[in-house]
């Protein structure tokens, strides 16, 4: 059976994640030495969210790729737990965390550009990546299927 395109964006997406967070953690800032290291920062709990939701995505996609076409209620009936986390946890955690960090970004992007973003990082990251990074990608990757399974 092949793999549709939702399910390997989520994997792509899983695994740019860990390489952020990877990366993120290799470099050494003064403000990770103080109290509450990385975790103090919104975008990086934010991040960490995402990847976890993301991966428990991927586990609910291979869950329902091997169960499919198996009689076994038990494992529907796992499946259906994870199906029931993850939905929650979009609900609850990685979409309004996601929403709320994009629209403090851009907030304040808007206000004191130097504040959030120096136009020293241009050198590094064109506008248009920047722009595609925060908007683009926190609004296709969370949680399509969600407004399909909606009925008024």
């Amino acid at each position: 059976m092949a793999l549709v395109p939702c399910q390997v964006l989520r994997v792509a997406i899983l695994l740019s994640y860990c390489s952020i967070l990877c990366n993120y953690k290799a470099i050494e800032m003064p403000s990770h030495q103080t109290y509450g290291g990385s975790w103090k920062f919104l975008t990086f709990i934010d991040l960490v969210i995402q990847a976890v939701f993301f991966g428990i995505c991927v586990l609910t996609d291979l869950s329902s790729l091997l169960t499919r076409g198996s009689g076994s209620q038990e494992q529907e009936r796992q499946l259906k737990k994870l199906i029931s986390l993850r939905d929650w946890m979009l609900a609850v955690l990685a979409f309004p965390v996601g929403i709320f960090v994009v629209a403090v970004f851009w907030i304040i992007y808007a206000y004191d550009r130097e504040m959030i973003y120096p136009k020293l990082l241009d050198n590094f990251i064109p506008g248009w990546l920047n722009h595609g990074m925060v908007f683009l990608f926190q609004t296709f990757a969370e949680g399509r299927e969600d407004a399909q399974r909606i009925q008024l």
